[in-house]
């Protein structure tokens, strides 16, 4: 669904072609070109690609949060914000995905019957958070919960 944005949004196909023709249109480019085309790579967890993701942002960090996400393709995952107060935003800096998690815990990491994706985010958030001397805030760590509180200004 991205290519299909990316096509529709930097102008490939004339307006008034509707999603289904654009989505042909990814699909034959993805059939033609194969392995060439570049996918998306997980976004890094390490401190110094987080820090430097953070140095992008405009605004002062005020807080990094840890939010609940999910959908069928990937099951449950968090988004890693940078929220900041003038302007008052949420930038984004990871998705974390199991495999991500997982990769980044490595092998014989200590669970508790947790959700990797949840201590990778506790891990990487709280490190991060740590360093800019903020707060960080995870509203659900032990459940996944697409609901839970929101951090409040």
């Amino acid at each position: 669904m991205a290519a299909i944005g990316v096509v529709t949004d930097i102008g490939l196909v004339p307006d008034g072609i509707g999603v289904g023709t654009a989505q042909a249109i990814v699909s034959d480019r993805y059939a033609h070109h194969g392995d060439r085309i570049a996918r998306a790579p997980d976004t890094p967890l390490d401190q110094e690609s987080l820090i430097r993701r953070v140095g992008g942002i405009s605004g002062d960090v005020v807080a990094i949060e840890a939010v609940w996400d999910g959908d069928t393709v990937h099951d449950w995952f968090v988004r890693l914000l940078a929220v900041t107060a003038d302007p008052a935003e949420k930038n984004a800096l990871a998705v974390i995905h199991w495999s991500l998690a997982e990769r980044h815990l490595g092998e014989g990491a200590k669970l508790a019957g947790r959700h990797p994706v949840a201590v990778a985010a506790e891990t990487a958030g709280g490190d991060l958070a740590a360093h800019l001397s903020v707060p960080f805030h995870f509203a659900s760590p032990d459940t996944p919960d697409d609901e839970a509180p929101r951090r409040q200004p």
